[in-house]
């Protein structure tokens, strides 16, 4: 396991993944819905997100916002997805999967890595809402997960420091601990110093203004763009690359 510190971000368009890479981030986790807390991305945004960038792209595969209890038709969707990105060359995928207790659901979670192979795998927050984050992380070490985005179950990594040191700890290089939530290049510094992890995820956005030049003032759905600051993501990169 390489000991340079790096950072994903959090892509909602292929544009940001541009500026991902441009800036110095080494992964792209793709999402769909920022406001839903990300759902699987389209084939199109995937394949052109793929032609576009060099760098590891991980689409989050996630069929509806909510929880992670995934029907039997949601979790064919999920398996499909997982052939969508092997077939457009995307070097890995990030998903979770919980039974109805918010326990890991170990056996679909096995499934999905061994469809997934080579890609690699990254549990996304599913360890978040699980009754047991040190019980979670084992499992999802057991069944092949490379990677787990959390936040220390806490609304975001900066309050979850502690949490993410003893996660880190327990993991003793087997898995990859990478806090997510609230990552920003005001605290990334401190929480690598403070939880000892060495990937970081976040997604460094800012709302784009509406270009078009009507907006009817009875529509309410219109919402928000939301694109990576380049700047933003520049100086946590800058930061993780700083020798102590």
């Amino acid at each position: 396991m390489s000991d340079q510190a790096i950072l994903e971000v959090c892509a909602f368009h292929v544009q940001s993944c541009i500026i991902a890479e441009r800036a110095g981030a080494k992964r792209v986790e793709l999402c769909d819905n920022p406001i839903e807390g990300g759902t699987t991305p389209s084939y199109g945004t995937i394949k052109l997100a793929r032609e576009k960038i060099s760098i590891d792209l991980y689409p989050i595969l996630r069929p509806r916002s909510g929880n992670y209890f995934y029907s039997d038709d949601e979790f064919k969707i999920l398996l499909d997805d997982i052939r969508v990105c092997k077939e457009l060359g995307c070097n890995g995928i990030s998903v979770g999967i919980q039974k109805i207790n918010s326990e890991i659901d170990v056996d679909r979670m096995k499934k999905v890595v061994e469809l997934a192979w080579p890609m690699g795998v990254t549990s996304n927050r599913v360890i978040d809402a699980a009754p047991d984050a040190f019980k979670a992380l084992e499992e999802l070490i057991n069944v092949g997960c490379e990677r787990v985005l959390t936040s220390g179950q806490k609304s975001g990594a900066p309050t979850g420091a502690e949490t993410l040191k003893k996660l880190v700890e327990q993991a003793g290089g087997r898995i990859i601990v990478m806090p997510g939530a609230g990552v920003n290049s005001s605290n990334i510094a401190e929480l690598m110093a403070h939880t000892g992890a060495r990937e970081f995820h976040s997604s460094a956005r800012r709302a784009m203004p509406n270009p078009v030049l009507y907006l009817n003032p009875e529509i309410s759905d219109y919402g928000n763009v939301y694109i990576a600051d380049e700047k933003e993501v520049k100086a946590m990169v800058e930061a993780l690359n700083v020798k102590r």
